[in-house]
C-alpha cells in the first residue's frame, strides 16, 4: 500500500473523537514516516477546512503521533508538525467552544511537561492563544472599565511599558528558530547518509550532484541558523539594556532602604529618650540637657513664712510710772540709789503688771533690761542675790537697808 494525498485525506474525514478512531488514523501515519512533511501539510490543509467541532480531534491525532514517535525515539513526524502546531493550534482554539478551548490548554501542559515540542515552540503556542484570548476580550489580562490594564500595560499587547519592546524580539527569535529547524533537520540527515563508515556510495555522477545538493542544504541550513543568531542577538541586547537599569535602579533602593533605616533607628532613640523623660517627670518638650544627664529637677518653693510679729510698744503711763517708782524709791533711801548706780549707765525699765502695784500684795517681779547685750553685770558681793538678807554679808552696803525696803524685796522674790 503506497502513500497518496487522497488516502490521507480519507482517513481524515472518518477522524471522530473516539479513542479508537484516534489511535486507528495515528497507526496509518506512522507507517508512512517517510512522508512526514507532506501527511504535516495536508493535515494542517484539512484542519482548517473542517468544522470548527471536529478540530480538537485534529490536535488529539497528533499528540497521539508525536508522543509515539517519542516513545520509539523517531524524529521525523515531531519535526515535520513542529514548525505548523502554533498556526494549527492558533486556528483550533480561536473556533472552539470554552470547553474545548479548555482541553486544547490541557494539552499544551502535557506538551510542556513532557518536553513534546522544542521549547521554543510552546512558547510560540501559548503566544498565540494569549493574542485570541485578548482579542475576545478574555483573561488575557486585567482590564479596567475603560478597557486599559491595570498595571499601566499600553497598546494591545498587555505588557508594561518597559517590556513592550520584547514582545517583537522575542517573535523573530521564535519565528526563526521554526523556519531554521526543518532545513537544520533535513541538511544533518543528508549528510549523516552520505558520510557514515559504512553508507553505501552510489556512482561517481550520482555521488558528486547528491554532494552538490547538500552544500545547498547546509548553505540554507546555515543562512537559516544565522537569522536565528542574530534574532536572539538583538533579544540579549534588550534584555541586557533592562537589566542595566534595573541594576541601578537596585542599587538606588539598597541606599535608600539603608538610609531609612537608620533614621528609623535614630527615632527609636529618640522616642525612647523622650519616654524615660516623660516617666521621670519632666517636661516632653526637648530641652538640650535632655540627653547629658543634667536635668534639673523640679525646684521646691520655698515655704512661706509668717513675718515676724513687731515687740509691742512699751505703755507710755505703765513706763512712766515705772520711772516715777524708781526715782521715788532711790530719793527715799540712798543705798538703794548707791546699788542702783552699780547696774551700769544703761536705763533699766521696770514694767508693772495690769492691775497691780509694787506695794501690794499681788505685787510681781518685773523683768529688766540690761542694754542691747542682755547681760548682768557682776556686782560682787552687791549683787541682787545678797539683797535683803540680814547678817550674811558685813559691812555690804546692802545691810543699811530699812525695814520696808527688806520687806518690799521679799515680796519681791517671794513672787
Amino acid at each position: 500500500m503506497s502513500y497518496t494525498d487522497e488516502a490521507l485525506k480519507a482517513k481524515l474525514s472518518t477522524l471522530n473523537e473516539t479513542q479508537d478512531s484516534i489511535v486507528s488514523v495515528s497507526q496509518w501515519i506512522q507507517f508512512f514516516k517517510r512522508h512526514a512533511d507532506k501527511i504535516a501539510n495536508v493535515w494542517l490543509v484539512r484542519l482548517r477546512d473542517v468544522q470548527p467541532a471536529k478540530r480538537l480531534n485534529f490536535i488529539y491525532l497528533v499528540n497521539d503521533i508525536v508522543q509515539n514517535s517519542r516513545a520509539r525515539k523517531r524524529s521525523e513526524f515531531p519535526d515535520a508538525f513542529a514548525p505548523l502546531m502554533p498556526e494549527a493550534v492558533q486556528a483550533a482554539y480561536k473556533s472552539s467552544t470554552p470547553e474545548a478551548q479548555g482541553k486544547i490548554r490541557r494539552v499544551l501542559e502535557v506538551w510542556k511537561t513532557r518536553v513534546t515540542f522544542d521549547p521554543a515552540i510552546i512558547a510560540a503556542i501559548e503566544s498565540r492563544i494569549e493574542d485570541v484570548d485578548k482579542a475576545k476580550g478574555g483573561s488575557g489580562t486585567k482590564k479596567t472599565l475603560m478597557g486599559k490594564s491595570l498595571f499601566g500595560a499600553s497598546g494591545d499587547s498587555g505588557l508594561p511599558k518597559e517590556l513592550e519592546s520584547l514582545g517583537p524580539l522575542q517573535t523573530a527569535v521564535t519565528k526563526a528558530t521554526i523556519d531554521a529547524r526543518p532545513s537544520i533537520d533535513v541538511a544533518q540527515k543528508e549528510y549523516t547518509d552520505l558520510t557514515a563508515e559504512d553508507a553505501v556510495l552510489p556512482t561517481p555522477p550520482v555521488y558528486a550532484a547528491r554532494l552538490n545538493g547538500l552544500i545547498k542544504q547546509l548553505a540554507g541550513a546555515e543562512a537559516a541558523v544565522n537569522a536565528s543568531i542574530k534574532a536572539r542577538q538583538d533579544l540579549v541586547a534588550d534584555l541586557q539594556r533592562l537589566l542595566d537599569i534595573n541594576k541601578s535602579a537596585l542599587a538606588k533602593d539598597e541606599e535608600t532602604f539603608l538610609e531609612l533605616g537608620s533614621r528609623k533607628t535614630s527615632t527609636e532613640a529618640k522616642k525612647r529618650d523622650v519616654e524615660d523623660a516623660i516617666m521621670r517627670g519632666l517636661s516632653p518638650d526637648p530641652t538640650p540637657g535632655l540627653n547629658g544627664g543634667n536635668m534639673p529637677g523640679f525646684m521646691e518653693d520655698a515655704p512661706e513664712v509668717e513675718q515676724l510679729t513687731p515687740e509691742p510698744e512699751a505703755d507710755p503711763t505703765e513706763t512712766a510710772g515705772g520711772v516715777a517708782y524708781g526715782e521715788q524709791v532711790a530719793a527715799s533711801n540712798p543705798a538703794i540709789a548707791l546699788a542702783l548706780s552699780g547696774l551700769g549707765e544703761a536705763p533699766s525699765r521696770v514694767r508693772q503688771a495690769s492691775g497691780g502695784s509694787l506695794s501690794g500684795p499681788s505685787a510681781k517681779k518685773r523683768k529688766m533690761s540690761h542694754g542691747d547685750d542682755g547681760v548682768v553685770p557682776d556686782l560682787g558681793d552687791m549683787g541682787m542675790g545678797n539683797m535683803g538678807r540680814e547678817g550674811e554679808t558685813t559691812g555690804s552696803a546692802l545691810g543699811d537697808l530699812d525695814a520696808d525696803v527688806n520687806e518690799l524685796l521679799e515680796q519681791s522674790r517671794g513672787a
